[in-house]
């Protein structure tokens, strides 16, 4: 028995507490997601009813679950069966949580570790609901719960088929700012997140930008996405993440050759992807990013995070190279060993297009998923 700083002669202890609603703060913090849910499911659900007045009777019925319109469905069509697309389920162990030493603080305490159990109230709820369930790789699928596993098949929705290699670079040029234009005589590297945040490794790139211009001197940067808030983690306290880890290295880069571009038109980021010498993708072993399989469709030659999901689509020194999701200075060596082996480089880019066009293309997973919802719809699966 572990030690108790209790004492009494039955062996036991008998410790109140009081459990109060604060006046100021309204709805508990743990249930606002399930709230905002809640309020979805609602509007969704009266629109629902007036269709089905209507005479509406949907064959199928196939959606999203994760911003709560689907709670209440179920209810409005009974007969209907439903063809879930499942992203994340939340786990508090093993998964992104509690990958990032750096932020364990944030990560570790038992009440974010109940927070984060209580977020997926509405994906279990869904999930009893659900005929059948669609995700599209096999890492997120094994995010849930394992009873679940049998009513899943992994379909990507797949990569558009103008992600493409360019046949001659020479006429591509991308602006990105008002003067500075890129073409392909640039030594150019790219980074791309949604927005610039730990979940999708700024920080370890951030710090591996000296290395990187200290052994390619003529190397500019471009990274691409918002680089204010957070998509996915918890937010900066003490401003933005960007800023936090570009004062780390002041006085030991060149900014100059490290441009931050923001969100770009879908063209110009594929021209910018045709461009590239090298393209960086790191992530927490959480959801895979669309750009990931859309560099490797333009035949980037890769240098990927040693995570989970990004090792079901890139096997090392095949498909790119996987370097250790913390280590500034493996990200910098991967990098320069691409720049400086032209022919390693293109081996690795080829094989990267193969393998997005072989698995991940539209024209690959679109009639996988319209099998799929044909099956559902047909009830041949999931009755």
């Amino acid at each position: 028995m572990g030690k108790s700083p209790f004492k009494n002669s039955q062996n036991y202890a008998h410790i109140q507490y009081s459990a109060e609603r604060s006046s100021t703060r309204g709805i508990h913090p743990w249930v606002t997601d399930i709230e905002t849910k809640s309020i979805r499911a609602e509007a969704c659900g009266k629109v629902c009813q007036k269709l089905k007045s209507q005479g509406f009777e949907p064959d199928i019925i196939c959606g999203h679950p994760g911003w709560g319109e689907l709670l209440s469905i179920p209810y409005v069509w009974p007969q209907s069966p439903i063809l879930m697309y499942q992203e994340f389920y939340y786990n508090e162990h093993g998964f992104d949580s509690d990958f990032d030493p750096e932020f364990e603080d944030q990560q570790s305490d038992w009440s974010k570790k109940t927070e984060t159990h209580l977020k997926n109230a509405n994906s279990l709820l869904n999930l009893q609901h659900a005929t059948w369930n669609v995700t599209p790789t096999n890492f997120q699928r094994s995010s849930f719960p394992i009873q679940f596993h049998q009513r899943f098949s992994t379909i990507h929705d797949g990569i558009s088929n103008h992600a493409q290699p360019a046949p001659d670079k020479s006429n591509i040029k991308v602006q990105v700012g008002k003067q500075t234009i890129l073409s392909d005589q640039d030594q150019l590297i790219t980074f791309v997140n949604r927005r610039v945040e730990p979940y999708r490794g700024c920080h370890s790139f951030i710090r591996s930008i000296p290395l990187i211009q200290e052994r390619n001197p003529n190397a500019i940067i471009v990274i691409v996405g918002i680089a204010k808030g957070v998509s996915y983690g918890s937010p900066c306290p003490q401003g933005e993440w960007k800023d936090v880890f570009l004062k780390e290295i002041e006085g030991h880069y060149d900014p100059e050759k490290v441009l931050f571009v923001g969100q770009l038109p879908y063209q110009d980021f594929l021209n910018l992807l045709k461009l590239s010498r090298v393209h960086v993708y790191l992530t927490y072993p959480f959801v895979l990013s669309w750009s990931l399989l859309e560099a490797m469709s333009t035949g980037c030659a890769i240098v990927g995070s040693s995570t989970a999901p990004v090792k079901e689509v890139i096997e090392d020194n095949v498909h790119g190279l996987l370097v250790n999701f913390f280590d500034p200075k493996a990200i910098a060596a991967g990098i320069t060993d691409l720049l400086h082996d032209g022919d390693r480089a293109a081996r690795l880019g080829k094989n990267a297009h193969q393998r997005a066009v072989e698995q991940y293309s539209l024209e690959r997973c679109l009639p996988r998923q319209l099998e799929l919802i044909n099956l559902v719809a047909r009830k041949v699966i999931g009755a």
